[in-house]
């Protein structure tokens, strides 16, 4: 416990600087407006997510709850996290301390809640696939949000002892809002927060795309020959789909995070403008979210037309075919 308190002081140590507002220019505006599109994008896609799986009854799904709390945290990271980012780059922090460890505290929940939701849908695709007869009565809506809300309260809690040093943080140093977290958290972290959700993800999605390329050459040896070439073309573009979803998953998902928790784990700062970067990255996964996990959706894109276009305003539009 000592040397985590000294890991903490060493972290403040190294931003005993004075607070220098970045005078506006050309660049600094463009990377406002970019990250500010980002944030705006983040927002929106998220919304429609909610917005769908919320107003379509057909769409009440195990499967669906679960992104839709992950919809949820990932909205919140767009709505509150990245405008406080944006605010902090370029600016000294004016708000009080209180204020500048709310937002570190939400922005730790926002996406901590958001991997745990991961892994809940990855747990949910395995089941999905490799224990099929048996997913409706593992898998239900009331056990779907059981776990989101049990997800959300680990985060709740989890984040209370990571971020304690930042908690009982009075004050601000040099008007900077800064994450002051010490050597022994940030390991921890990196093990819960980064590592063992990899590692499940990883396992888990590997596990179910074994399975469907054997139910795929199952269904080859048990069709007829008149039907051979039709369904060998279909099982082989389903298993080149399936190949690229999980690859873009990890990928996405391991380039937002692995900078942010390396530099949490060599006990650096995360939010001066050195590592404003790797903090982007971290966000943006939010914004990658309901690309990966929506967008390959027929549905969700159904579902987006009768957003855009109004229809979901008739009455008895939530009734409508999703499928």
């Amino acid at each position: 416990m000592v040397e985590g308190l000294e890991g903490a002081e060493l972290n403040v140590s190294l931003l005993n600087t004075s607070c220098k507002p970045t005078p506006l220019s050309s660049q600094v505006i463009l990377i406002d407006t970019l990250l500010s599109f980002i944030a705006l994008l983040t927002v929106t896609l998220n919304l429609l997510v909610i917005i769908s799986i919320s107003h379509f009854r057909q769409l009440h799904t195990s499967t669906n709850f679960l992104l839709l709390s992950l919809a949820v945290s990932d909205l919140l990271v767009g709505f509150l996290v990245m405008p406080f980012q944006i605010f902090s780059l370029h600016s000294c922090w004016s708000k009080s301390a209180i204020t500048c460890n709310v937002f570190i505290y939400l922005g730790f929940v926002l996406t901590c809640a958001s991997v745990g939701t991961m892994v809940l849908i990855s747990l949910d695709r395995y089941v999905a696939i490799c224990n099929p007869l048996r997913y409706s009565y593992i898998i239900t809506p009331s056990r779907a949000q059981m776990c989101v809300c049990m997800c959300w309260c680990l985060s709740v809690f989890y984040n209370i002892g990571i971020l304690k040093d930042q908690l009982l943080q009075a004050q601000l140093s040099n008007n900077e809002c800064v994450i002051v977290i010490s050597y022994i958290a940030g390991s921890v972290d990196i093990i819960l927060a980064f590592i063992c959700p990899v590692t499940v993800m990883i396992v888990l999605y590997v596990r179910v795309f074994v399975v469907a390329v054997a139910q795929a050459r199952i269904m080859r040896f048990q069709i007829t020959v008149v039907k051979l070439n039709t369904v060998v073309a279909t099982v082989k573009k389903s298993e080149i789909k399936a190949a690229r979803t999980l690859s873009v998953l990890l990928v996405v998902f391991l380039i937002c995070l692995s900078p942010y928790y390396l530099l949490s784990l060599g006990g650096q700062d995360t939010t001066t403008n050195a590592a404003s970067v790797e903090t982007w990255l971290f966000c943006c996964n939010s914004t990658m979210n309901p690309l990966i996990y929506s967008f390959f959706y027929p549905w969700f894109r159904k579902a987006v037309k009768l957003i855009v276009s109004l229809h979901i305003l008739q009455p008895g539009s939530c009734e409508a075919n999703m499928m």
